[in-house]
């Protein structure tokens, strides 16, 4: 049933006219004994045409022909009386009339709103005049989500009613449902003058909603910045905990929401002890979080810790997993930039993400190669990425990663033959310990791998020397061209050092270990 149409079966003639503002017509009507209080199919009677329609003249006529006084009272099935419909439409003069016949200014319809809400909605400040005048209840709820008209009138930025309902002695401090009060929504939807008008009338700028939210953190969170200046100007406390966990700040929400303008203001003012305090969460993560580079870099250069403290709430135990969980790789650089100290655990995550590039860059800036008692855990990511072996594996082994850390039987069994040759290239291949060649024995028995041919023969004198000359150079040495360059050789030996015709014959190029760009992997 369309409910915006009125049916002929339903509505009688006497609302058409009324609806129509036709005084003459409706006079007729009346004077033949047509009824004026038959509902259309939303329940709507003449009173409530004419007065949704501003037909003043229709309403005064059909007040006068009243079948009885409650039928001022009338409701239409969404519990709207003429008065509702009147301040909603604008109709000054039908409200006027209304009232003086005796409407209640402070009847609610099924959504629990009040004339005066609907009048401060639809911005008609004659009609908000006179339900005042009139007696009409400024404070407490008017509609169902326990909005006040100020708060209607904040969120409009009509000033001239805030100032008219600010006179009439309505609550400044009134919450809605949620416990947000006309200064938060102005500060919410960014309306500079409703609050500064508020704040002028005495409004606590520090209020705090239900979930602890201040105005000055949702405004910071929204990018207001007109609103967090005039906020810290009237000395909004930026330090006040905005959750019930006690450790989120406005600082966090501009740094999460990329405010970059607004995080400006915030840092001088803000308790560094968020960045490192007990059970506190730097706004570090909440940059990373959100993706903020811009903000990451600004809260790193005013000192805020890039190690930072564990998150449980993230669950993440430094910013850098937050890089690794959100998938926020291009943050990385920014945190090893101001003073991030890597450990090999990232080596691992790396692989695990299928991240090539970041690899190659920790390893470029010195990140320490897997210890004994994270082995394991580095061996399975290293096997589940083994397809893409010429990505990761030749970098880690010219850094000096020794190849007998990789070849227990697990981790010989799950790679490619390939990957399995190309590793004990950087070996004595004669002389390993004897639990990897039984492993190794065992393996070629038990599957199709054929070692190259090479690998029957002693190992080049050249190639011992070149085991040699590495075993004596420090890991962070073996990562750097310019060392190996350095060395009193021929270039050719140089390239020699370097592998340079392994990685030919297995056909890796091998990439400058110069900072690459750090982006998302492919997927």
């Amino acid at each position: 049933m369309d409910f915006s149409e009125a049916y002929t079966d339903r509505c009688s003639s006497v609302g058409h006219a009324a609806r129509r503002g036709d005084i003459k017509s409706l006079k007729k009507l009346i004077k033949k004994g047509c009824s004026v209080d038959v509902p259309d199919n939303r329940g709507w009677m003449p009173i409530h045409e004419a007065a949704s329609s501003n037909a003043s003249g229709c309403l005064q006529l059909l007040i006068n022909t009243a079948p009885s006084r409650s039928y001022i009272k009338s409701k239409t099935f969404e519990s709207e009386t003429a008065l509702h419909l009147a301040a909603k439409s604008g109709s000054l003069r039908c409200a006027q009339l209304l009232l003086q016949a005796g409407a209640d200014p402070d009847e609610v319809t099924n959504e629990e709103t009040t004339a005066l809400f609907l009048a401060v909605e639809g911005g008609y400040i004659d009609i908000v005049k006179l339900l005042i005048k009139n007696k009409a209840n400024v404070n407490g709820p008017h509609s169902c989500s326990g909005w006040n008209p100020l708060h209607q009138a904040a969120f409009m930025e009509r000033t001239d009613i805030l100032q008219l309902l600010l006179e009439s002695g309505v609550d400044k401090e009134c919450e809605d449902d949620f416990g947000i009060t006309p200064v938060f929504i102005a500060a919410q939807y960014g309306k500079f003058e409703s609050l500064n008008m508020l704040i002028l009338h005495g409004a606590n700028f520090n209020c705090q909603a239900k979930d602890k939210a201040t105005p000055l953190f949702i405004a910071a969170q929204e990018g207001h910045a007109k609103c967090v200046e005039l906020l810290l100007s009237k000395g909004a406390d930026p330090n006040l905990y905005c959750n019930d966990e006690s450790w989120q700040l406005p600082i966090h929400a501009a740094a999460q929401m990329g405010r970059c303008k607004i995080l400006a203001m915030l840092l001088p003012i803000t308790d560094k002890i968020c960045g490192i305090g007990k059970d506190k969460i730097s706004p570090i993560y909440s940059a990373i979080y959100g993706k903020q580079e811009e903000c990451l870099e600004m809260l790193l250069k005013e000192g805020y810790c890039p190690e930072a403290q564990e998150s449980a709430l993230f669950v993440c135990k430094t910013p850098m997993c937050m890089v690794f969980h959100k998938r926020n790789f291009k943050m990385a650089p920014l945190l090893l930039k101001y003073g991030f100290k890597l450990s090999s655990l990232y080596l691992s995550r790396c692989l695990e993400c299928d991240h090539f590039p970041l690899f190659r860059y920790f390893l470029n800036k010195h990140c320490p190669l897997p210890s004994e008692d994270e082995l394991n855990a580095f061996k399975m990511h290293s096997s589940k990425a083994r397809r893409d072996y010429k990505e990761w594996l030749p970098y880690l082994l010219l850094a000096g990663f020794s190849p007998l850390n990789l070849l227990d039987s697990e981790w010989v069994c799950a790679v490619s033959d390939d990957i399995l040759n190309f590793t004990l290239e950087f070996t004595n291949w004669k002389r390993l310990p004897p639990d990897v060649d039984q492993i190794l024995s065992t393996h070629a028995g038990s599957s199709t791998w054929i070692p190259p041919e090479h690998f029957a023969s002693i190992p080049t004198l050249v190639h011992l020397c070149r085991l040699e000359i590495r075993s004596l150079l420090k890991s962070e040495h073996l990562r750097s061209n310019e060392c190996i360059s350095q060395l009193p050789l021929p270039p050719c030996l140089q390239e020699f050092l370097h592998y340079s015709e392994v990685l030919q014959m297995y056909g890796i190029t091998r990439r400058d270990l110069e900072d690459e760009i750090v982006a998302e992997p492919q997927k």
